[in-house]
């Protein structure tokens, strides 16, 4: 499938609404909510078996996402601001709580569920920058000085990447 070309266009999250999707341990859409698809522009057919990534928009940093990946794949619950892309190019942002499922039994991890809200506006204010100078320096150095970069800021803050979400 051809991704979309981003546009200038933003599309909001009402303050009570909640877009939720689940994922197999690979990323692979297994099942979106109604208001999920539809922000999405993409029919459920056309999501489901999809790679998550279907919604990345390019102004995201990797570095985020590795972030994000290393933590629920360790089992870790993982709180992030991501900017997504819909099927029409245009773009809406959320504040994403991104869970591991276990197996009842066996106790691994199956799958991942993503509860996404509004963010506040004020809090992408202070986002969107770091964003920004993330993808700068990625585009220049490639991800790993990107999240070098990252990293570096959490150490001198002395909190995790949740923990930074959070406080913002």
């Amino acid at each position: 499938m051809r991704r979309p070309k981003p546009i200038d266009r933003e599309k909001f999250l009402k303050d009570d609404e909640i877009l939720v999707s689940k994922t197999d341990t690979r990323g692979r859409i297994t099942y979106g909510n109604e208001r999920f698809i539809e922000i999405s522009g993409y029919c459920e057919e056309e999501l489901l078996g999809a790679p998550h990534s279907i919604i990345r928009h390019p102004d995201m940093p990797k570095a985020v996402f590795k972030i994000l990946w290393d933590g629920i794949e360790a089992g870790e619950e993982i709180n992030a601001y991501v900017k997504n892309l819909a099927k029409d190019g245009s773009f809406y942002w959320v504040l994403a709580t991104v869970t591991p499922s276990f197996d009842p039994v066996s106790g691994r991890i199956v799958g991942y569920f993503s509860v996404r809200r509004s963010p506040e506006r004020s809090k992408l204010q202070k986002v969107e920058p770091l964003y920004r100078d993330l993808l700068q320096v990625e585009r220049r150095s490639g991800m790993d000085a990107s999240k070098k970069m990252i990293e570096e800021m959490l150490e001198k803050e002395g909190v995790t990447y949740d923990e930074f979400v959070h406080s913002i």
